[in-house]
């Protein structure tokens, strides 16, 4: 492994008061490294410039901790996590949570598969499918304590694809753009339907960046109707409005 300079990620890191020891700083090295040793023949990620991937990757998918006290977490469900974002980071960071990642592109769940072999992560479960197809499945609905997902997708339809793998008292965090006000108005009725209630919602800035992002938190208050996700396509054609 070649060597790096780390010094933005360790400030960055201060700013979350999240505290890595060399071991794991080193793993993020080394996601760094396969990321962009696997993007030369598959497009995992437009995104390679080391600083860049440090802020826009690792940074964003660890700023999480500003809605959710992740040590109070253990299973986590990670909903179209193309190269493993936010799922390895906050594997890295918090190594007690217990993770699920699923990504319906068979190529992605290759280098997933590796990126856990090779960084030795422990209770990394990587799964090919569809949301709307594992969460019909005992084992997985309604089981884990936080469904997260960076997916580009609608909130409606995102929230239909995460909330029944959320356990009552449990949450599904969205990672959004700054602008948020118009789609999170238009998937209330959505979040209600499916168990859901709209906890609070925050606009932050990437560091050292002018990027707006945006968390939406989303508490399991009821039980999903057992109708839910519909079939495979209709969460993202037809959104509950």
């Amino acid at each position: 492994m070649q060597s790096y300079n780390t010094t933005s990620f360790r400030n960055g890191l201060e700013q979350l008061d999240i505290q890595l020891d060399d071991e794991q700083i080193r793993q993020f090295m080394g996601y760094y490294e396969l990321l962009i040793e696997w993007n030369k023949v598959m497009n995992l990620t437009g995104i390679t410039d080391f600083e860049e991937v440090i802020v826009k990757h690792f940074m964003d998918s660890l700023a999480v901790v500003r809605v959710c006290d992740m040590k109070q977490v253990k299973r986590v469900i990670d909903i179209g996590t193309g190269a493993g974002f936010p799922g390895i980071p906050l594997k890295i960071a918090f190594p007690h949570l217990d993770i699920v990642l699923l990504d319906s592109l068979k190529k992605r769940i290759s280098f997933l598969d590796a990126v856990v072999g090779e960084l030795h992560l422990d209770c990394v479960t990587v799964i090919h499918g569809r949301a709307e197809d594992y969460a019909n499945q005992k084992e997985y609905r309604e089981c884990f304590d936080l469904s997260v997902s960076r997916a580009v997708a609608n909130l409606s339809s995102l929230s239909e694809y995460c909330l029944p793998f959320v356990s009552l008292q449990g949450k599904f965090i969205s990672y959004k753009s700054g602008k948020i006000e118009e789609e999170l108005k238009a998937s209330q009725k959505a979040i209600g339907i499916l168990g859901g209630k709209v906890s609070s919602s925050i606009k932050f800035q990437l560091l050292d960046t002018d990027m707006e992002r945006s968390f939406v938190v989303v508490e399991k208050v009821r039980s999903t109707p057992k109708k839910y996700p519909r079939k495979a396509g209709l969460p993202a054609k037809e959104p509950i409005l």
